[in-house]
C-alpha cells in the first residue's frame, strides 16, 4: 500500500544516503519526497515515492528536517563487557526494528589485550544481504567509541546459519513470531 502524499516530506538538501538491501552508496537529491520508517541506532530508514528505501545517518538529520543525532551513550558505571553489550545493542538492522543483538546477529565477542581490542563475529539474516558490510561498520565504530578500546575487529560468518529461533523472546514478540 502506498503512503498518503501527506505522509511524505521533502528533502530539504542533498545528502548522503545508502540504498537498502543493496548497500551501495547513494545521494538523496533536495527534493526527493521521502517518508521515514525508522529512526533507530543512529540512522534513519527512509522510503521514497517509488518505494526504494535509503538510510540516512542522524548526522544528516537536518535534510530530513530533524535535529541531528549525538553520539550513543553507553553505561559507564557497567563492566566494559556489558558496555560493548550495550554498544552493539545500538546497531539496528535498517529493515527489522530490531538491534542486532536481539536479532541474535552477534555469535562471539572476545575481548583481548586487557580490553584494548574486542573481536566480534557476527552474522546477517540472509548471507547475501547487501547491508552486512555497513551492520559490522556500525558495529566496530560502537565499540571503537568506547575509551579503553583501540580496535574492534568484525567479522561476518554463516556458520551456524542464522535463523529466526536465535532472537531473544523479545524480539520474537515484537515481530509478532509467537
Amino acid at each position: 500500500m502506498l503512503a498518503s502524499p501527506a505522509e511524505y516530506s521533502c528533502v530539504r538538501r542533498e545528502c548522503r544516503a545508502v540504498r537498502i538491501p543493496e548497500g551501495t552508496p547513494a545521494m538523496l537529491s533536495q527534493g526527493t519526497r521521502v517518508r521515514i520508517t525508522q529512526a533507530l541506532g543512529g540512522s534513519y530508514t527512509v522510503a521514497t515515492e517509488r518505494g526504494y528505501l535509503f538510510r540516512i545517518e542522524f548526522r544528516d538529520a537536518d535534510a530530513l528536517g530533524k535535529e541531528p543525532g549525538e553520539g550513543i551513550a553507553t553505561p559507564a558505571d557497567a563492566s566494559l563487557e556489558e558496555r560493548i553489550w550495550a554498544a552493539m545493542r545500538t546497531c539496528y538492522d535498517p529493515e527489522i526494528p530490531i538491534n542486532v543483538v536481539d536479532l541474535g546477529l552477534i555469535y562471539s565477542c572476545e575481548i583481548l589485550d586487557a580490553g584494548r581490542q574486542v573481536e566480534i563475529k557476527m552474522t546477517l539474516t540472509a548471507p547475501g544481504c547487501g547491508m552486512g558490510p555497513i551492520l559490522a561498520q556500525d558495529v566496530q565504530q560502537r565499540i571503537e567509541g568506547l575509551p579503553e578500546v583501540e580496535t574492534a575487529g568484525v567479522e561476518v560468518v554463516f556458520d551456524p546459519p542464522w535463523n529466526q529461533s536465535m532472537m531473544s523472546e523479545a524480539a520474537r514478540l515484537e515481530l509478532g513470531l509467537f
